[in-house]
């Protein structure tokens, strides 16, 4: 069957599926945004046209977060691995320390980058076991400028569920919630500075969003580039160069799509009957294991294994047959990755776990 008529599940990591009403307005605006005749792609972003654009999603994102007036939110160019040296950058003066956990590639990252700017402690790591749980016995200097989390880990599938031992750090908390953004209910207002890359909850590929308390700004001592200082971003509202456009539009109609689902909260119920759904499956058959320890399970990326690897081939080339895409595990790991991001769904799910049932079902 052609796959354009094909029925597909898209279980990519990132870049990822995004809702059908999403891809619907985008195409339109291509051709023709708000009837003006124009493109969205040729339209000058400091126009009447766009404005509204940078404001609406801005204002979305603050109410679904729930974020208080300190909050600000930004629409950065750069992707969340640009802020591991941005944040520092703006947070962490040389001579003082900042505290990191190390639990995946991409804590490791900020890690390294921080280490250009000032004192970096690692107060837990899971390194050694391949970062397959979450370390959660550890101490934080109170005199930590902030301490720096990655709340889900996309390539081994870990997720801090209890935040509790961040809050109670006692000092400004950092994190990277990439990969598992307004997927659940939090109080956001708890986190001094968030940074995710759009491509997985809020939109496509090429924008970097930042939730920034403007209250931890300012108290570097070095010289910032122009385009580095948050500060200079706030007031510029995400327009201090060219923004990417389309990027941005992209969140505004995936932001305006969750809002009208329900919010965060009614995502965050399906979320949790999909996630519910797929570890079921493979804690019910022998033929499958996961991959992390059961406590620290994400929901955003479920990963999990097969003993027989010869089967894990075999399996993978009856998802491709069968329309399941992205199913294949990151090389560091192997196995199985199956994400469950927002956009996501349930009957995809379902759709994959009768799959895993039948396929076990023959071969177990």
């Amino acid at each position: 069957m052609d796959t354009l008529q094909k029925t597909l599940h898209n279980f990519n990591a990132g870049p990822s599926i995004l809702p059908k009403e999403v891809f619907q307005e985008a195409s339109e605006a291509i051709l023709n945004f708000n009837g003006t005749g124009l493109s969205i792609l040729e339209i000058g972003h400091r126009t009447k046209l766009f404005e509204p654009v940078v404001a609406e999603a801005t204002a979305l994102m603050k109410e679904l977060m729930n974020l208080d007036s300190d909050h600000e939110v930004l629409f950065l160019h750069g992707g969340a691995s640009t802020q591991f040296f941005q944040v520092p950058a703006n947070l962490l003066n040389q001579g003082q320390k900042a505290s990191y956990t190390d639990t995946g590639v991409w804590g490791a990252k900020a890690i390294k980058e921080a280490k250009l700017y000032g004192i970096v402690e690692v107060v837990c790591s899971s390194k050694a076991s391949n970062y397959t749980y979450l370390p959660k016995e550890f101490t934080t200097d109170p005199n930590s400028v902030y301490l720096h989390l990655t709340s889900n880990n996309t390539i081994y599938g870990t997720q801090w569920h209890d935040f509790t031992p961040f809050y109670n750090a006692g000092v400004p908390l950092v994190a990277d919630m990439s990969s598992d953004i307004l997927s659940r209910q939090l109080d956001f207002n708890k986190f001094d500075l968030i940074y995710a890359g759009a491509q997985k909850n809020i939109g496509a590929a090429g924008v970097n969003v930042v939730v920034v308390n403007k209250n931890i700004l300012g108290k570097v001592n070095r010289p910032l580039p122009t385009m580095m200082d948050y500060r200079n971003h706030i007031e510029a509202g995400s327009m201090l160069n060219t923004p990417p456009v389309f990027a941005i539009y992209l969140c505004m109609l995936t932001l305006r799509w969750l809002k009208a689902y329900g919010g965060v909260k009614a995502i965050e119920e399906v979320n949790n009957r999909k996630a519910a759904l797929l570890y079921q499956t493979i804690d019910a058959s022998p033929l499958y294991k996961g991959t992390v320890a059961t406590e620290d399970r994400s929901k955003m990326n479920a990963c999990f294994a097969m003993e027989d690897a010869v089967l894990e081939k075999e399996f993978l080339q009856l998802c491709e047959n069968e329309g399941m895409v992205g199913v294949k595990g990151h090389r560091s790991v192997g196995g199985f990755r199956v994400s469950l991001y927002n956009a996501l769904p349930y009957e995809s799910v379902v759709a994959l776990t009768d799959l895993m049932k039948d396929f076990a079902q023959r071969k177990g």
